[in-house]
């Protein structure tokens, strides 16, 4: 089995439902918080390494750290191979900022993009925009009801009962 394997099966066995699954998930949130932190605080450093390397960097357990790359490969300008990593492979943690940020807010992680170190990476006025564009992108718009009596949407000039909302 692969290391990514390896966490989901690991992680998607703690049920957020129970103290321990809490317990858990809290425990990854709060390292991967610390590692956010240093990495947007040192945007211009280019960070790479083994995974091993890595984990070890961030004093993170490999598997945790395995957890860390899965969430942040969509925002890297060039992604890692995490489907068949192993502790040995090179990876790099060059980001978008953009999309990272965009990609935190799509996850509900407040405590992602909420951190601090944003303010230094992003205007608040681009971050607000990146928010509302990413929310916005969630959002179902249904078009306007059609009543019985309106002409109908096919351009037939009939009502909409006499022309398509005939029940056929």
């Amino acid at each position: 089995m692969s290391l990514l394997t390896d966490w989901r099966e690991f992680a998607y066995s703690h049920d957020d439902r129970t103290r321990e699954g809490q317990e858990f998930w809290i425990g990854y949130f709060n390292q991967e918080k610390a590692v956010y932190e240093q990495i947007l605080a040192t945007p211009e450093e280019p960070v790479s390494g083994t995974v091993a390397e890595l984990a070890q960097k961030y004093n993170m357990d490999l598997t945790y750290f395995v957890g860390f790359l899965d969430g942040i490969n969509d925002s890297l300008k060039n992604p890692n191979p995490i489907e068949d990593m192993d502790a040995n492979t090179v990876v790099s943690l060059d980001y978008d900022k953009e999309k990272l940020y965009y990609n935190m807010v799509a996850a509900k992680a407040d405590w992602l993009y909420g951190l601090e170190q944003w303010s230094d990476l992003l205007t608040s006025e681009r971050r607000k925009e990146l928010y509302k564009e990413q929310r916005s992108s969630t959002t179902v718009v249904k078009p306007p009801k059609i009543g019985r009596n309106d002409p109908c949407p096919c351009g037939s000039g009939k009502k909409y009962k006499k022309c398509c909302g005939r029940n056929n």
